[in-house]
């Protein structure tokens, strides 16, 4: 017995020395982060993960419902499309063509009131909120070096990285985006208490403006010039800038961490098919809705074409991806388990798809599973 409790003694100090090493080496992330996912038998975050995070609310004001197409709903989707649909475990898919409801699909306990994460899509939010931002005269334009919003973060961004820079993923800042690696940037946003903090620890390494490289870290720190030119935290002006103004019907969700009450503003805002759609719709658009520009034209011009001028941009724009299918220009938001608002100016279209993954296979750069939801919507027009 005598042994047993020696035995037990030694596990107890050890767990609570590892307890101690995890927080003086800023590692206390990996409890929730373990708590969320092995613990509950999953690998890595999902889609509803809201539930166990703080959020701020982006508000509805006056809903603006879409109208419904004429043949709303009467073309179904062929039973391979449906087969594809359940292997990677959609949650919704729905097509609005000529500024009505085509199409939409919804699997197991979604449907069109459903908040499900949108991960990356959030990054192409905070893109649209620098250019209300600038409709709104609060910054003058994205050649203006990032300092200029956010001093305290001169170590990081230096004197020479513009806002362009941050939104074509070219500021040359060492951020780790490696999402397996549990000790890792990302880990520590999704999972950790303070944000701001974590980004103070990066630093430029490479000449900006130069090559593309994703990186979440760029995002946060335009979420922090959108909070400093506003006042206002993500989610308030987001309520006032988009999702009142183009009359979202449900609330959204943006998750925060736990100290800074800071939005994951490279991920984490939680909506639903039809409410994603707006986004696309203001700028097929050209960032007008009824009437109003929310967002300046040459901003969203520039935000979903190409940056040819970096090295590795021929896919990106301003936090908006850009593809060619089937010789037809289309940009689009994405997340990393398959979440994707796509807009087809020439089709006068937009599709979104949201679910708990995508396929890993990959076609001239691009997921492949983009191709084929593409192509289920041609099927539907």
């Amino acid at each position: 017995m005598k042994r047993l409790f020696s035995v037990l003694k030694w596990v107890i100090i050890v767990i609570l020395l590892a307890v101690v090493a995890l927080y003086i080496t800023g590692n206390a992330h990996l409890f929730r982060g373990l708590s969320l996912t092995y613990l509950k038998g999953l690998t890595g975050p999902t889609i509803d993960d809201y539930k166990y995070f703080k959020n701020s609310e982006v508000k509805t004001g006056t809903p603006q419902p879409w109208a419904l197409h004429p043949n709303y709903n009467k073309t179904s989707l062929s039973d391979d499309d449906i087969s594809y649909h359940k292997q990677l475990k959609s949650a919704a898919y729905l097509v609005i063509k000529d500024n009505k409801l085509l199409h939409e699909s919804y699997w197991n306990e979604y449907s069109e009131h459903s908040l499900t994460n949108s991960f990356s899509v959030a990054k192409s939010i905070v893109a649209m909120l620098i250019g209300c931002a600038i409709q709104d005269g609060l910054i003058k334009n994205i050649n203006q070096p990032a300092i200029t919003y956010i001093p305290e973060y001169k170590e990081v961004i230096g004197d020479k990285i513009t806002i362009k820079h941050l939104l074509t993923m070219s500021s040359g800042i060492n951020f780790d985006e490696s999402y397996g690696n549990p000790f890792g940037m990302m880990a520590k946003a999704y999972y950790g208490a303070n944000i701001p903090e974590l980004v103070k620890e990066y630093r430029p390494t490479s000449k900006p403006g130069k090559a593309f490289n994703y990186l979440g870290g760029n995002t946060l720190l335009l979420g922090f010039i959108v909070e400093r030119v506003t006042g206002k935290k993500l989610a308030q002006y987001a309520t006032e800038k988009l999702w009142q103004p183009l009359g979202a019907e449900n609330t959204a969700l943006w998750s925060t961490d736990d100290e800074t009450n800071s939005e994951r503003s490279y991920c984490c805002f939680y909506s639903n098919a039809r409410d994603f759609a707006r986004l696309g719709k203001l700028y097929l658009d050209s960032g007008k809705w009824n009437g109003k520009q929310i967002i300046p034209i040459d901003y969203v011009q520039e935000a979903t074409s190409p940056t040819n001028d970096i090295e590795g941009g021929h896919q990106y724009g301003y936090h908006w991806w850009y593809l060619k299918y089937n010789g037809e220009p289309v940009f689009y938001a994405r997340g990393i388990l398959g979440q994707y608002i796509f807009v087809r100016p020439q089709k006068n279209m937009i599709v979104v798809r949201l679910g708990k993954t995508r396929e890993k296979e990959r076609k001239d750069g691009l997921p492949k599973d983009i191709l084929r939801w593409l192509h289920m919507s041609d099927g539907l027009n």
